[in-house]
């Protein structure tokens, strides 16, 4: 169904840092759409690994993705932001104070101000160069994403890679799985705690670590996994047994019709003044994995932090003769 909104804030992106700036413009009582070419809330958390544990949320120990974003959807329910999901954004006029959005879908919205919030922007995996992947794709014996952990339970799991995802995974499947961990060097990029976490468990022998080596080739029958095939630099060759391999190298980043908006960016990122996350182009701000400056860090919880900043830098905006008088959440509690 066709919308026409008329809203202070439109948020294109409805992941976790989008709905969680819809909570800090709720606050200082501006309005907002949510506007997200998925079917669904969450981004990445929700569509590719709902049950992945994240271990650096504030208060959390460990929080799984996919109850991240439940926790997230409570927050903003007093807000009732509308929802315009499964549509992209494929028009932009206007200046700050007035923009003019389109979506794919026919909709039209109206806003003061712009919070791009699009994460990985349209993602997709970075697929090893190996003969054959398609077929074992097929079958799912080569997975990009874990969207149930209980579907692995039993099985003998390689996972290649070696940043956050390939560690954090590795140790949510070690009580579950046989896992082998292949990587081209000792050293992991994850955060420190978790690679300390991993190398704990592989003298434990609950996991193996497959080190220094890279992926080489993949055996099976018909799709069906039954070995990878990982070498050394010199050319050492080993065949580790698998039922399902899992490559974590990233994700390839696309804006999409985000990039033809003329905002300042840099190696598929939009660049911003972190003072304000407001981006080349006055009105409208960038927060979360899609915005780039000097020191920034690529966590969910700096992503919330933009959140505020930037709810706060659009508030004269919304309002030019008013004049923002910040107050503590536990004194003012929630905007009604």
């Amino acid at each position: 169904m066709t919308q026409n909104i008329e809203t202070d804030v439109a948020i294109v992106g409805a992941g976790p840092v989008g709905l969680f700036a819809v909570f800090e413009l709720g606050m200082l009582k501006l309005t907002s759409v949510l506007i997200d070419v998925l079917a669904e809330v969450g981004g990445q958390c929700t569509a590719l690994y709902p049950e992945k544990p994240i271990y650096d949320i504030p208060a959390q120990p460990s929080i799984e993705a996919g109850a991240l974003i439940t926790r997230l959807e409570q927050q903003i329910a007093p807000f009732a932001a509308p929802r315009l999901l499964g549509r992209q954004v494929n028009g932009l006029r206007g200046e700050s104070g007035g923009f003019s959005l389109t979506t794919d879908r026919g909709d039209s919205v109206r806003a003061k101000a712009v919070i791009v919030a699009a994460g990985a922007g349209a993602f997709g995996p970075n697929r090893p160069p190996l003969d054959g992947l398609a077929a074992y794709e097929l079958s799912r014996s080569v997975q990009y994403y874990v969207r149930r952990r209980e579907d692995l339970r039993g099985k003998r799991v390689v996972i290649a890679g070696g940043g956050d995802s390939a560690v954090d995974w590795a140790l949510a499947l070690k009580d579950i799985a046989r896992v082998a961990v292949v990587h081209r060097r000792p050293k992991f990029r994850a955060a420190p705690e978790s690679a300390a976490r991993l190398d704990a468990a592989a003298r434990n022998n609950e996991i193996e670590l497959v080190i220094p080596y890279q992926l080489h080739a993949l055996a099976g029958t018909d799709g069906i996994l039954s070995a990878v095939e990982v070498a050394t630099l010199d050319g050492a060759v080993r065949s580790l047994p698998a039922d399902v391999l899992l490559p974590f190298f990233g994700l390839s980043m696309d804006l999409g019709p985000i990039a033809a908006w003329g905002l300042q960016s840099e190696q598929h990122h939009v660049t911003v003044d972190p003072a304000t996350c407001q981006t080349s182009q006055p009105g409208i701000f960038a927060i979360g994995d899609v915005a780039s400056y000097r020191g920034k860090l690529k966590l969910i919880l700096q992503g919330f932090s933009e959140a505020a900043v930037a709810a706060h830098a659009i508030f004269p905006i919304v309002h030019p003769d008013r004049a923002l008088h910040f107050e503590y959440s536990t004194s003012k509690g929630v905007p009604t």
